[in-house]
């Protein structure tokens, strides 16, 4: 405990033990975790967004995260850190703007589910769907601005991984076959169309009629 500290230096000993111990002394929600990995996608594109990197963080935590802890006295205080708040502190309101332009939290799929977006990689920000959920997409979909297509990594409707595709109008004509020989002998209830271009997409065992 740091109660008989001013709260100054009680700030000052915070920080420091995060320093020492890491970042993983912070309340990291997915939601705050994503906000982490969209702006690094930014940095890592385009160079004008922060540097989020673990390094960089510790080094700046008086910038970010140090007007989030006046008040707290101990380690298990940290776990009401407002993260996500503190994480979004670092961006101007235009990069708050361009961050949700350029590289949304989800991408709407053809059946009308809105997907997440998984930015941990941001080399290969990836999107995995059901398959059917893509019918009737002709292109891979894009984020920055056209600029970097998704990974795709197409389930089959127990949510298991059967293909991963950048190029998914490659997919349709070269591989969407055999997957769908094999799929449709495990999952028989469900929709398998000839045609999966012109197909209606669905979320459901099959589309409603």
């Amino acid at each position: 405990m740091l109660a008989e500290l001013n709260p100054e230096r009680q700030l000052q000993a915070l920080l420091e033990g995060i320093r020492l111990e890491g970042l993983g002394l912070l309340p990291w929600s997915k939601a705050a975790r994503q906000l982490r990995e969209r702006i690094g996608f930014l940095h890592r594109h385009r160079g004008d967004f922060p540097n989020v990197s673990d390094e960089a963080l510790l080094g700046s935590l008086e910038e970010w995260l140090a007007p989030h802890l006046y008040g707290m006295k101990s380690r298990g205080d940290l776990q009401r850190v407002p993260l996500f708040e503190a994480l979004e502190s670092l961006l101007p309101w235009p990069q708050r703007q361009q961050l949700g332009e350029f590289v949304p939290t989800h991408v709407t799929v053809p059946s009308g589910s809105r997907i997440p977006v998984d930015y941990s990689n941001p080399d290969a920000p990836a999107l995995a769907v059901r398959l059917q959920e893509l019918f009737g997409l002709r292109e891979t979909p894009r984020i920055a601005g056209g600029k970097v297509g998704l990974v795709l990594h197409l389930l089959s409707p127990a949510q298991r991984p059967v293909q991963v595709t950048k190029d998914l109008a490659s997919f349709w004509r070269e591989g969407y076959f055999e997957v769908k020989k094999d799929l449709k002998g495990r999952y028989p209830k469900h929709y398998w169309p000839d045609d999966p271009l012109e197909a209606v997409p669905t979320s459901r065992v099959r589309p409603r009629t």
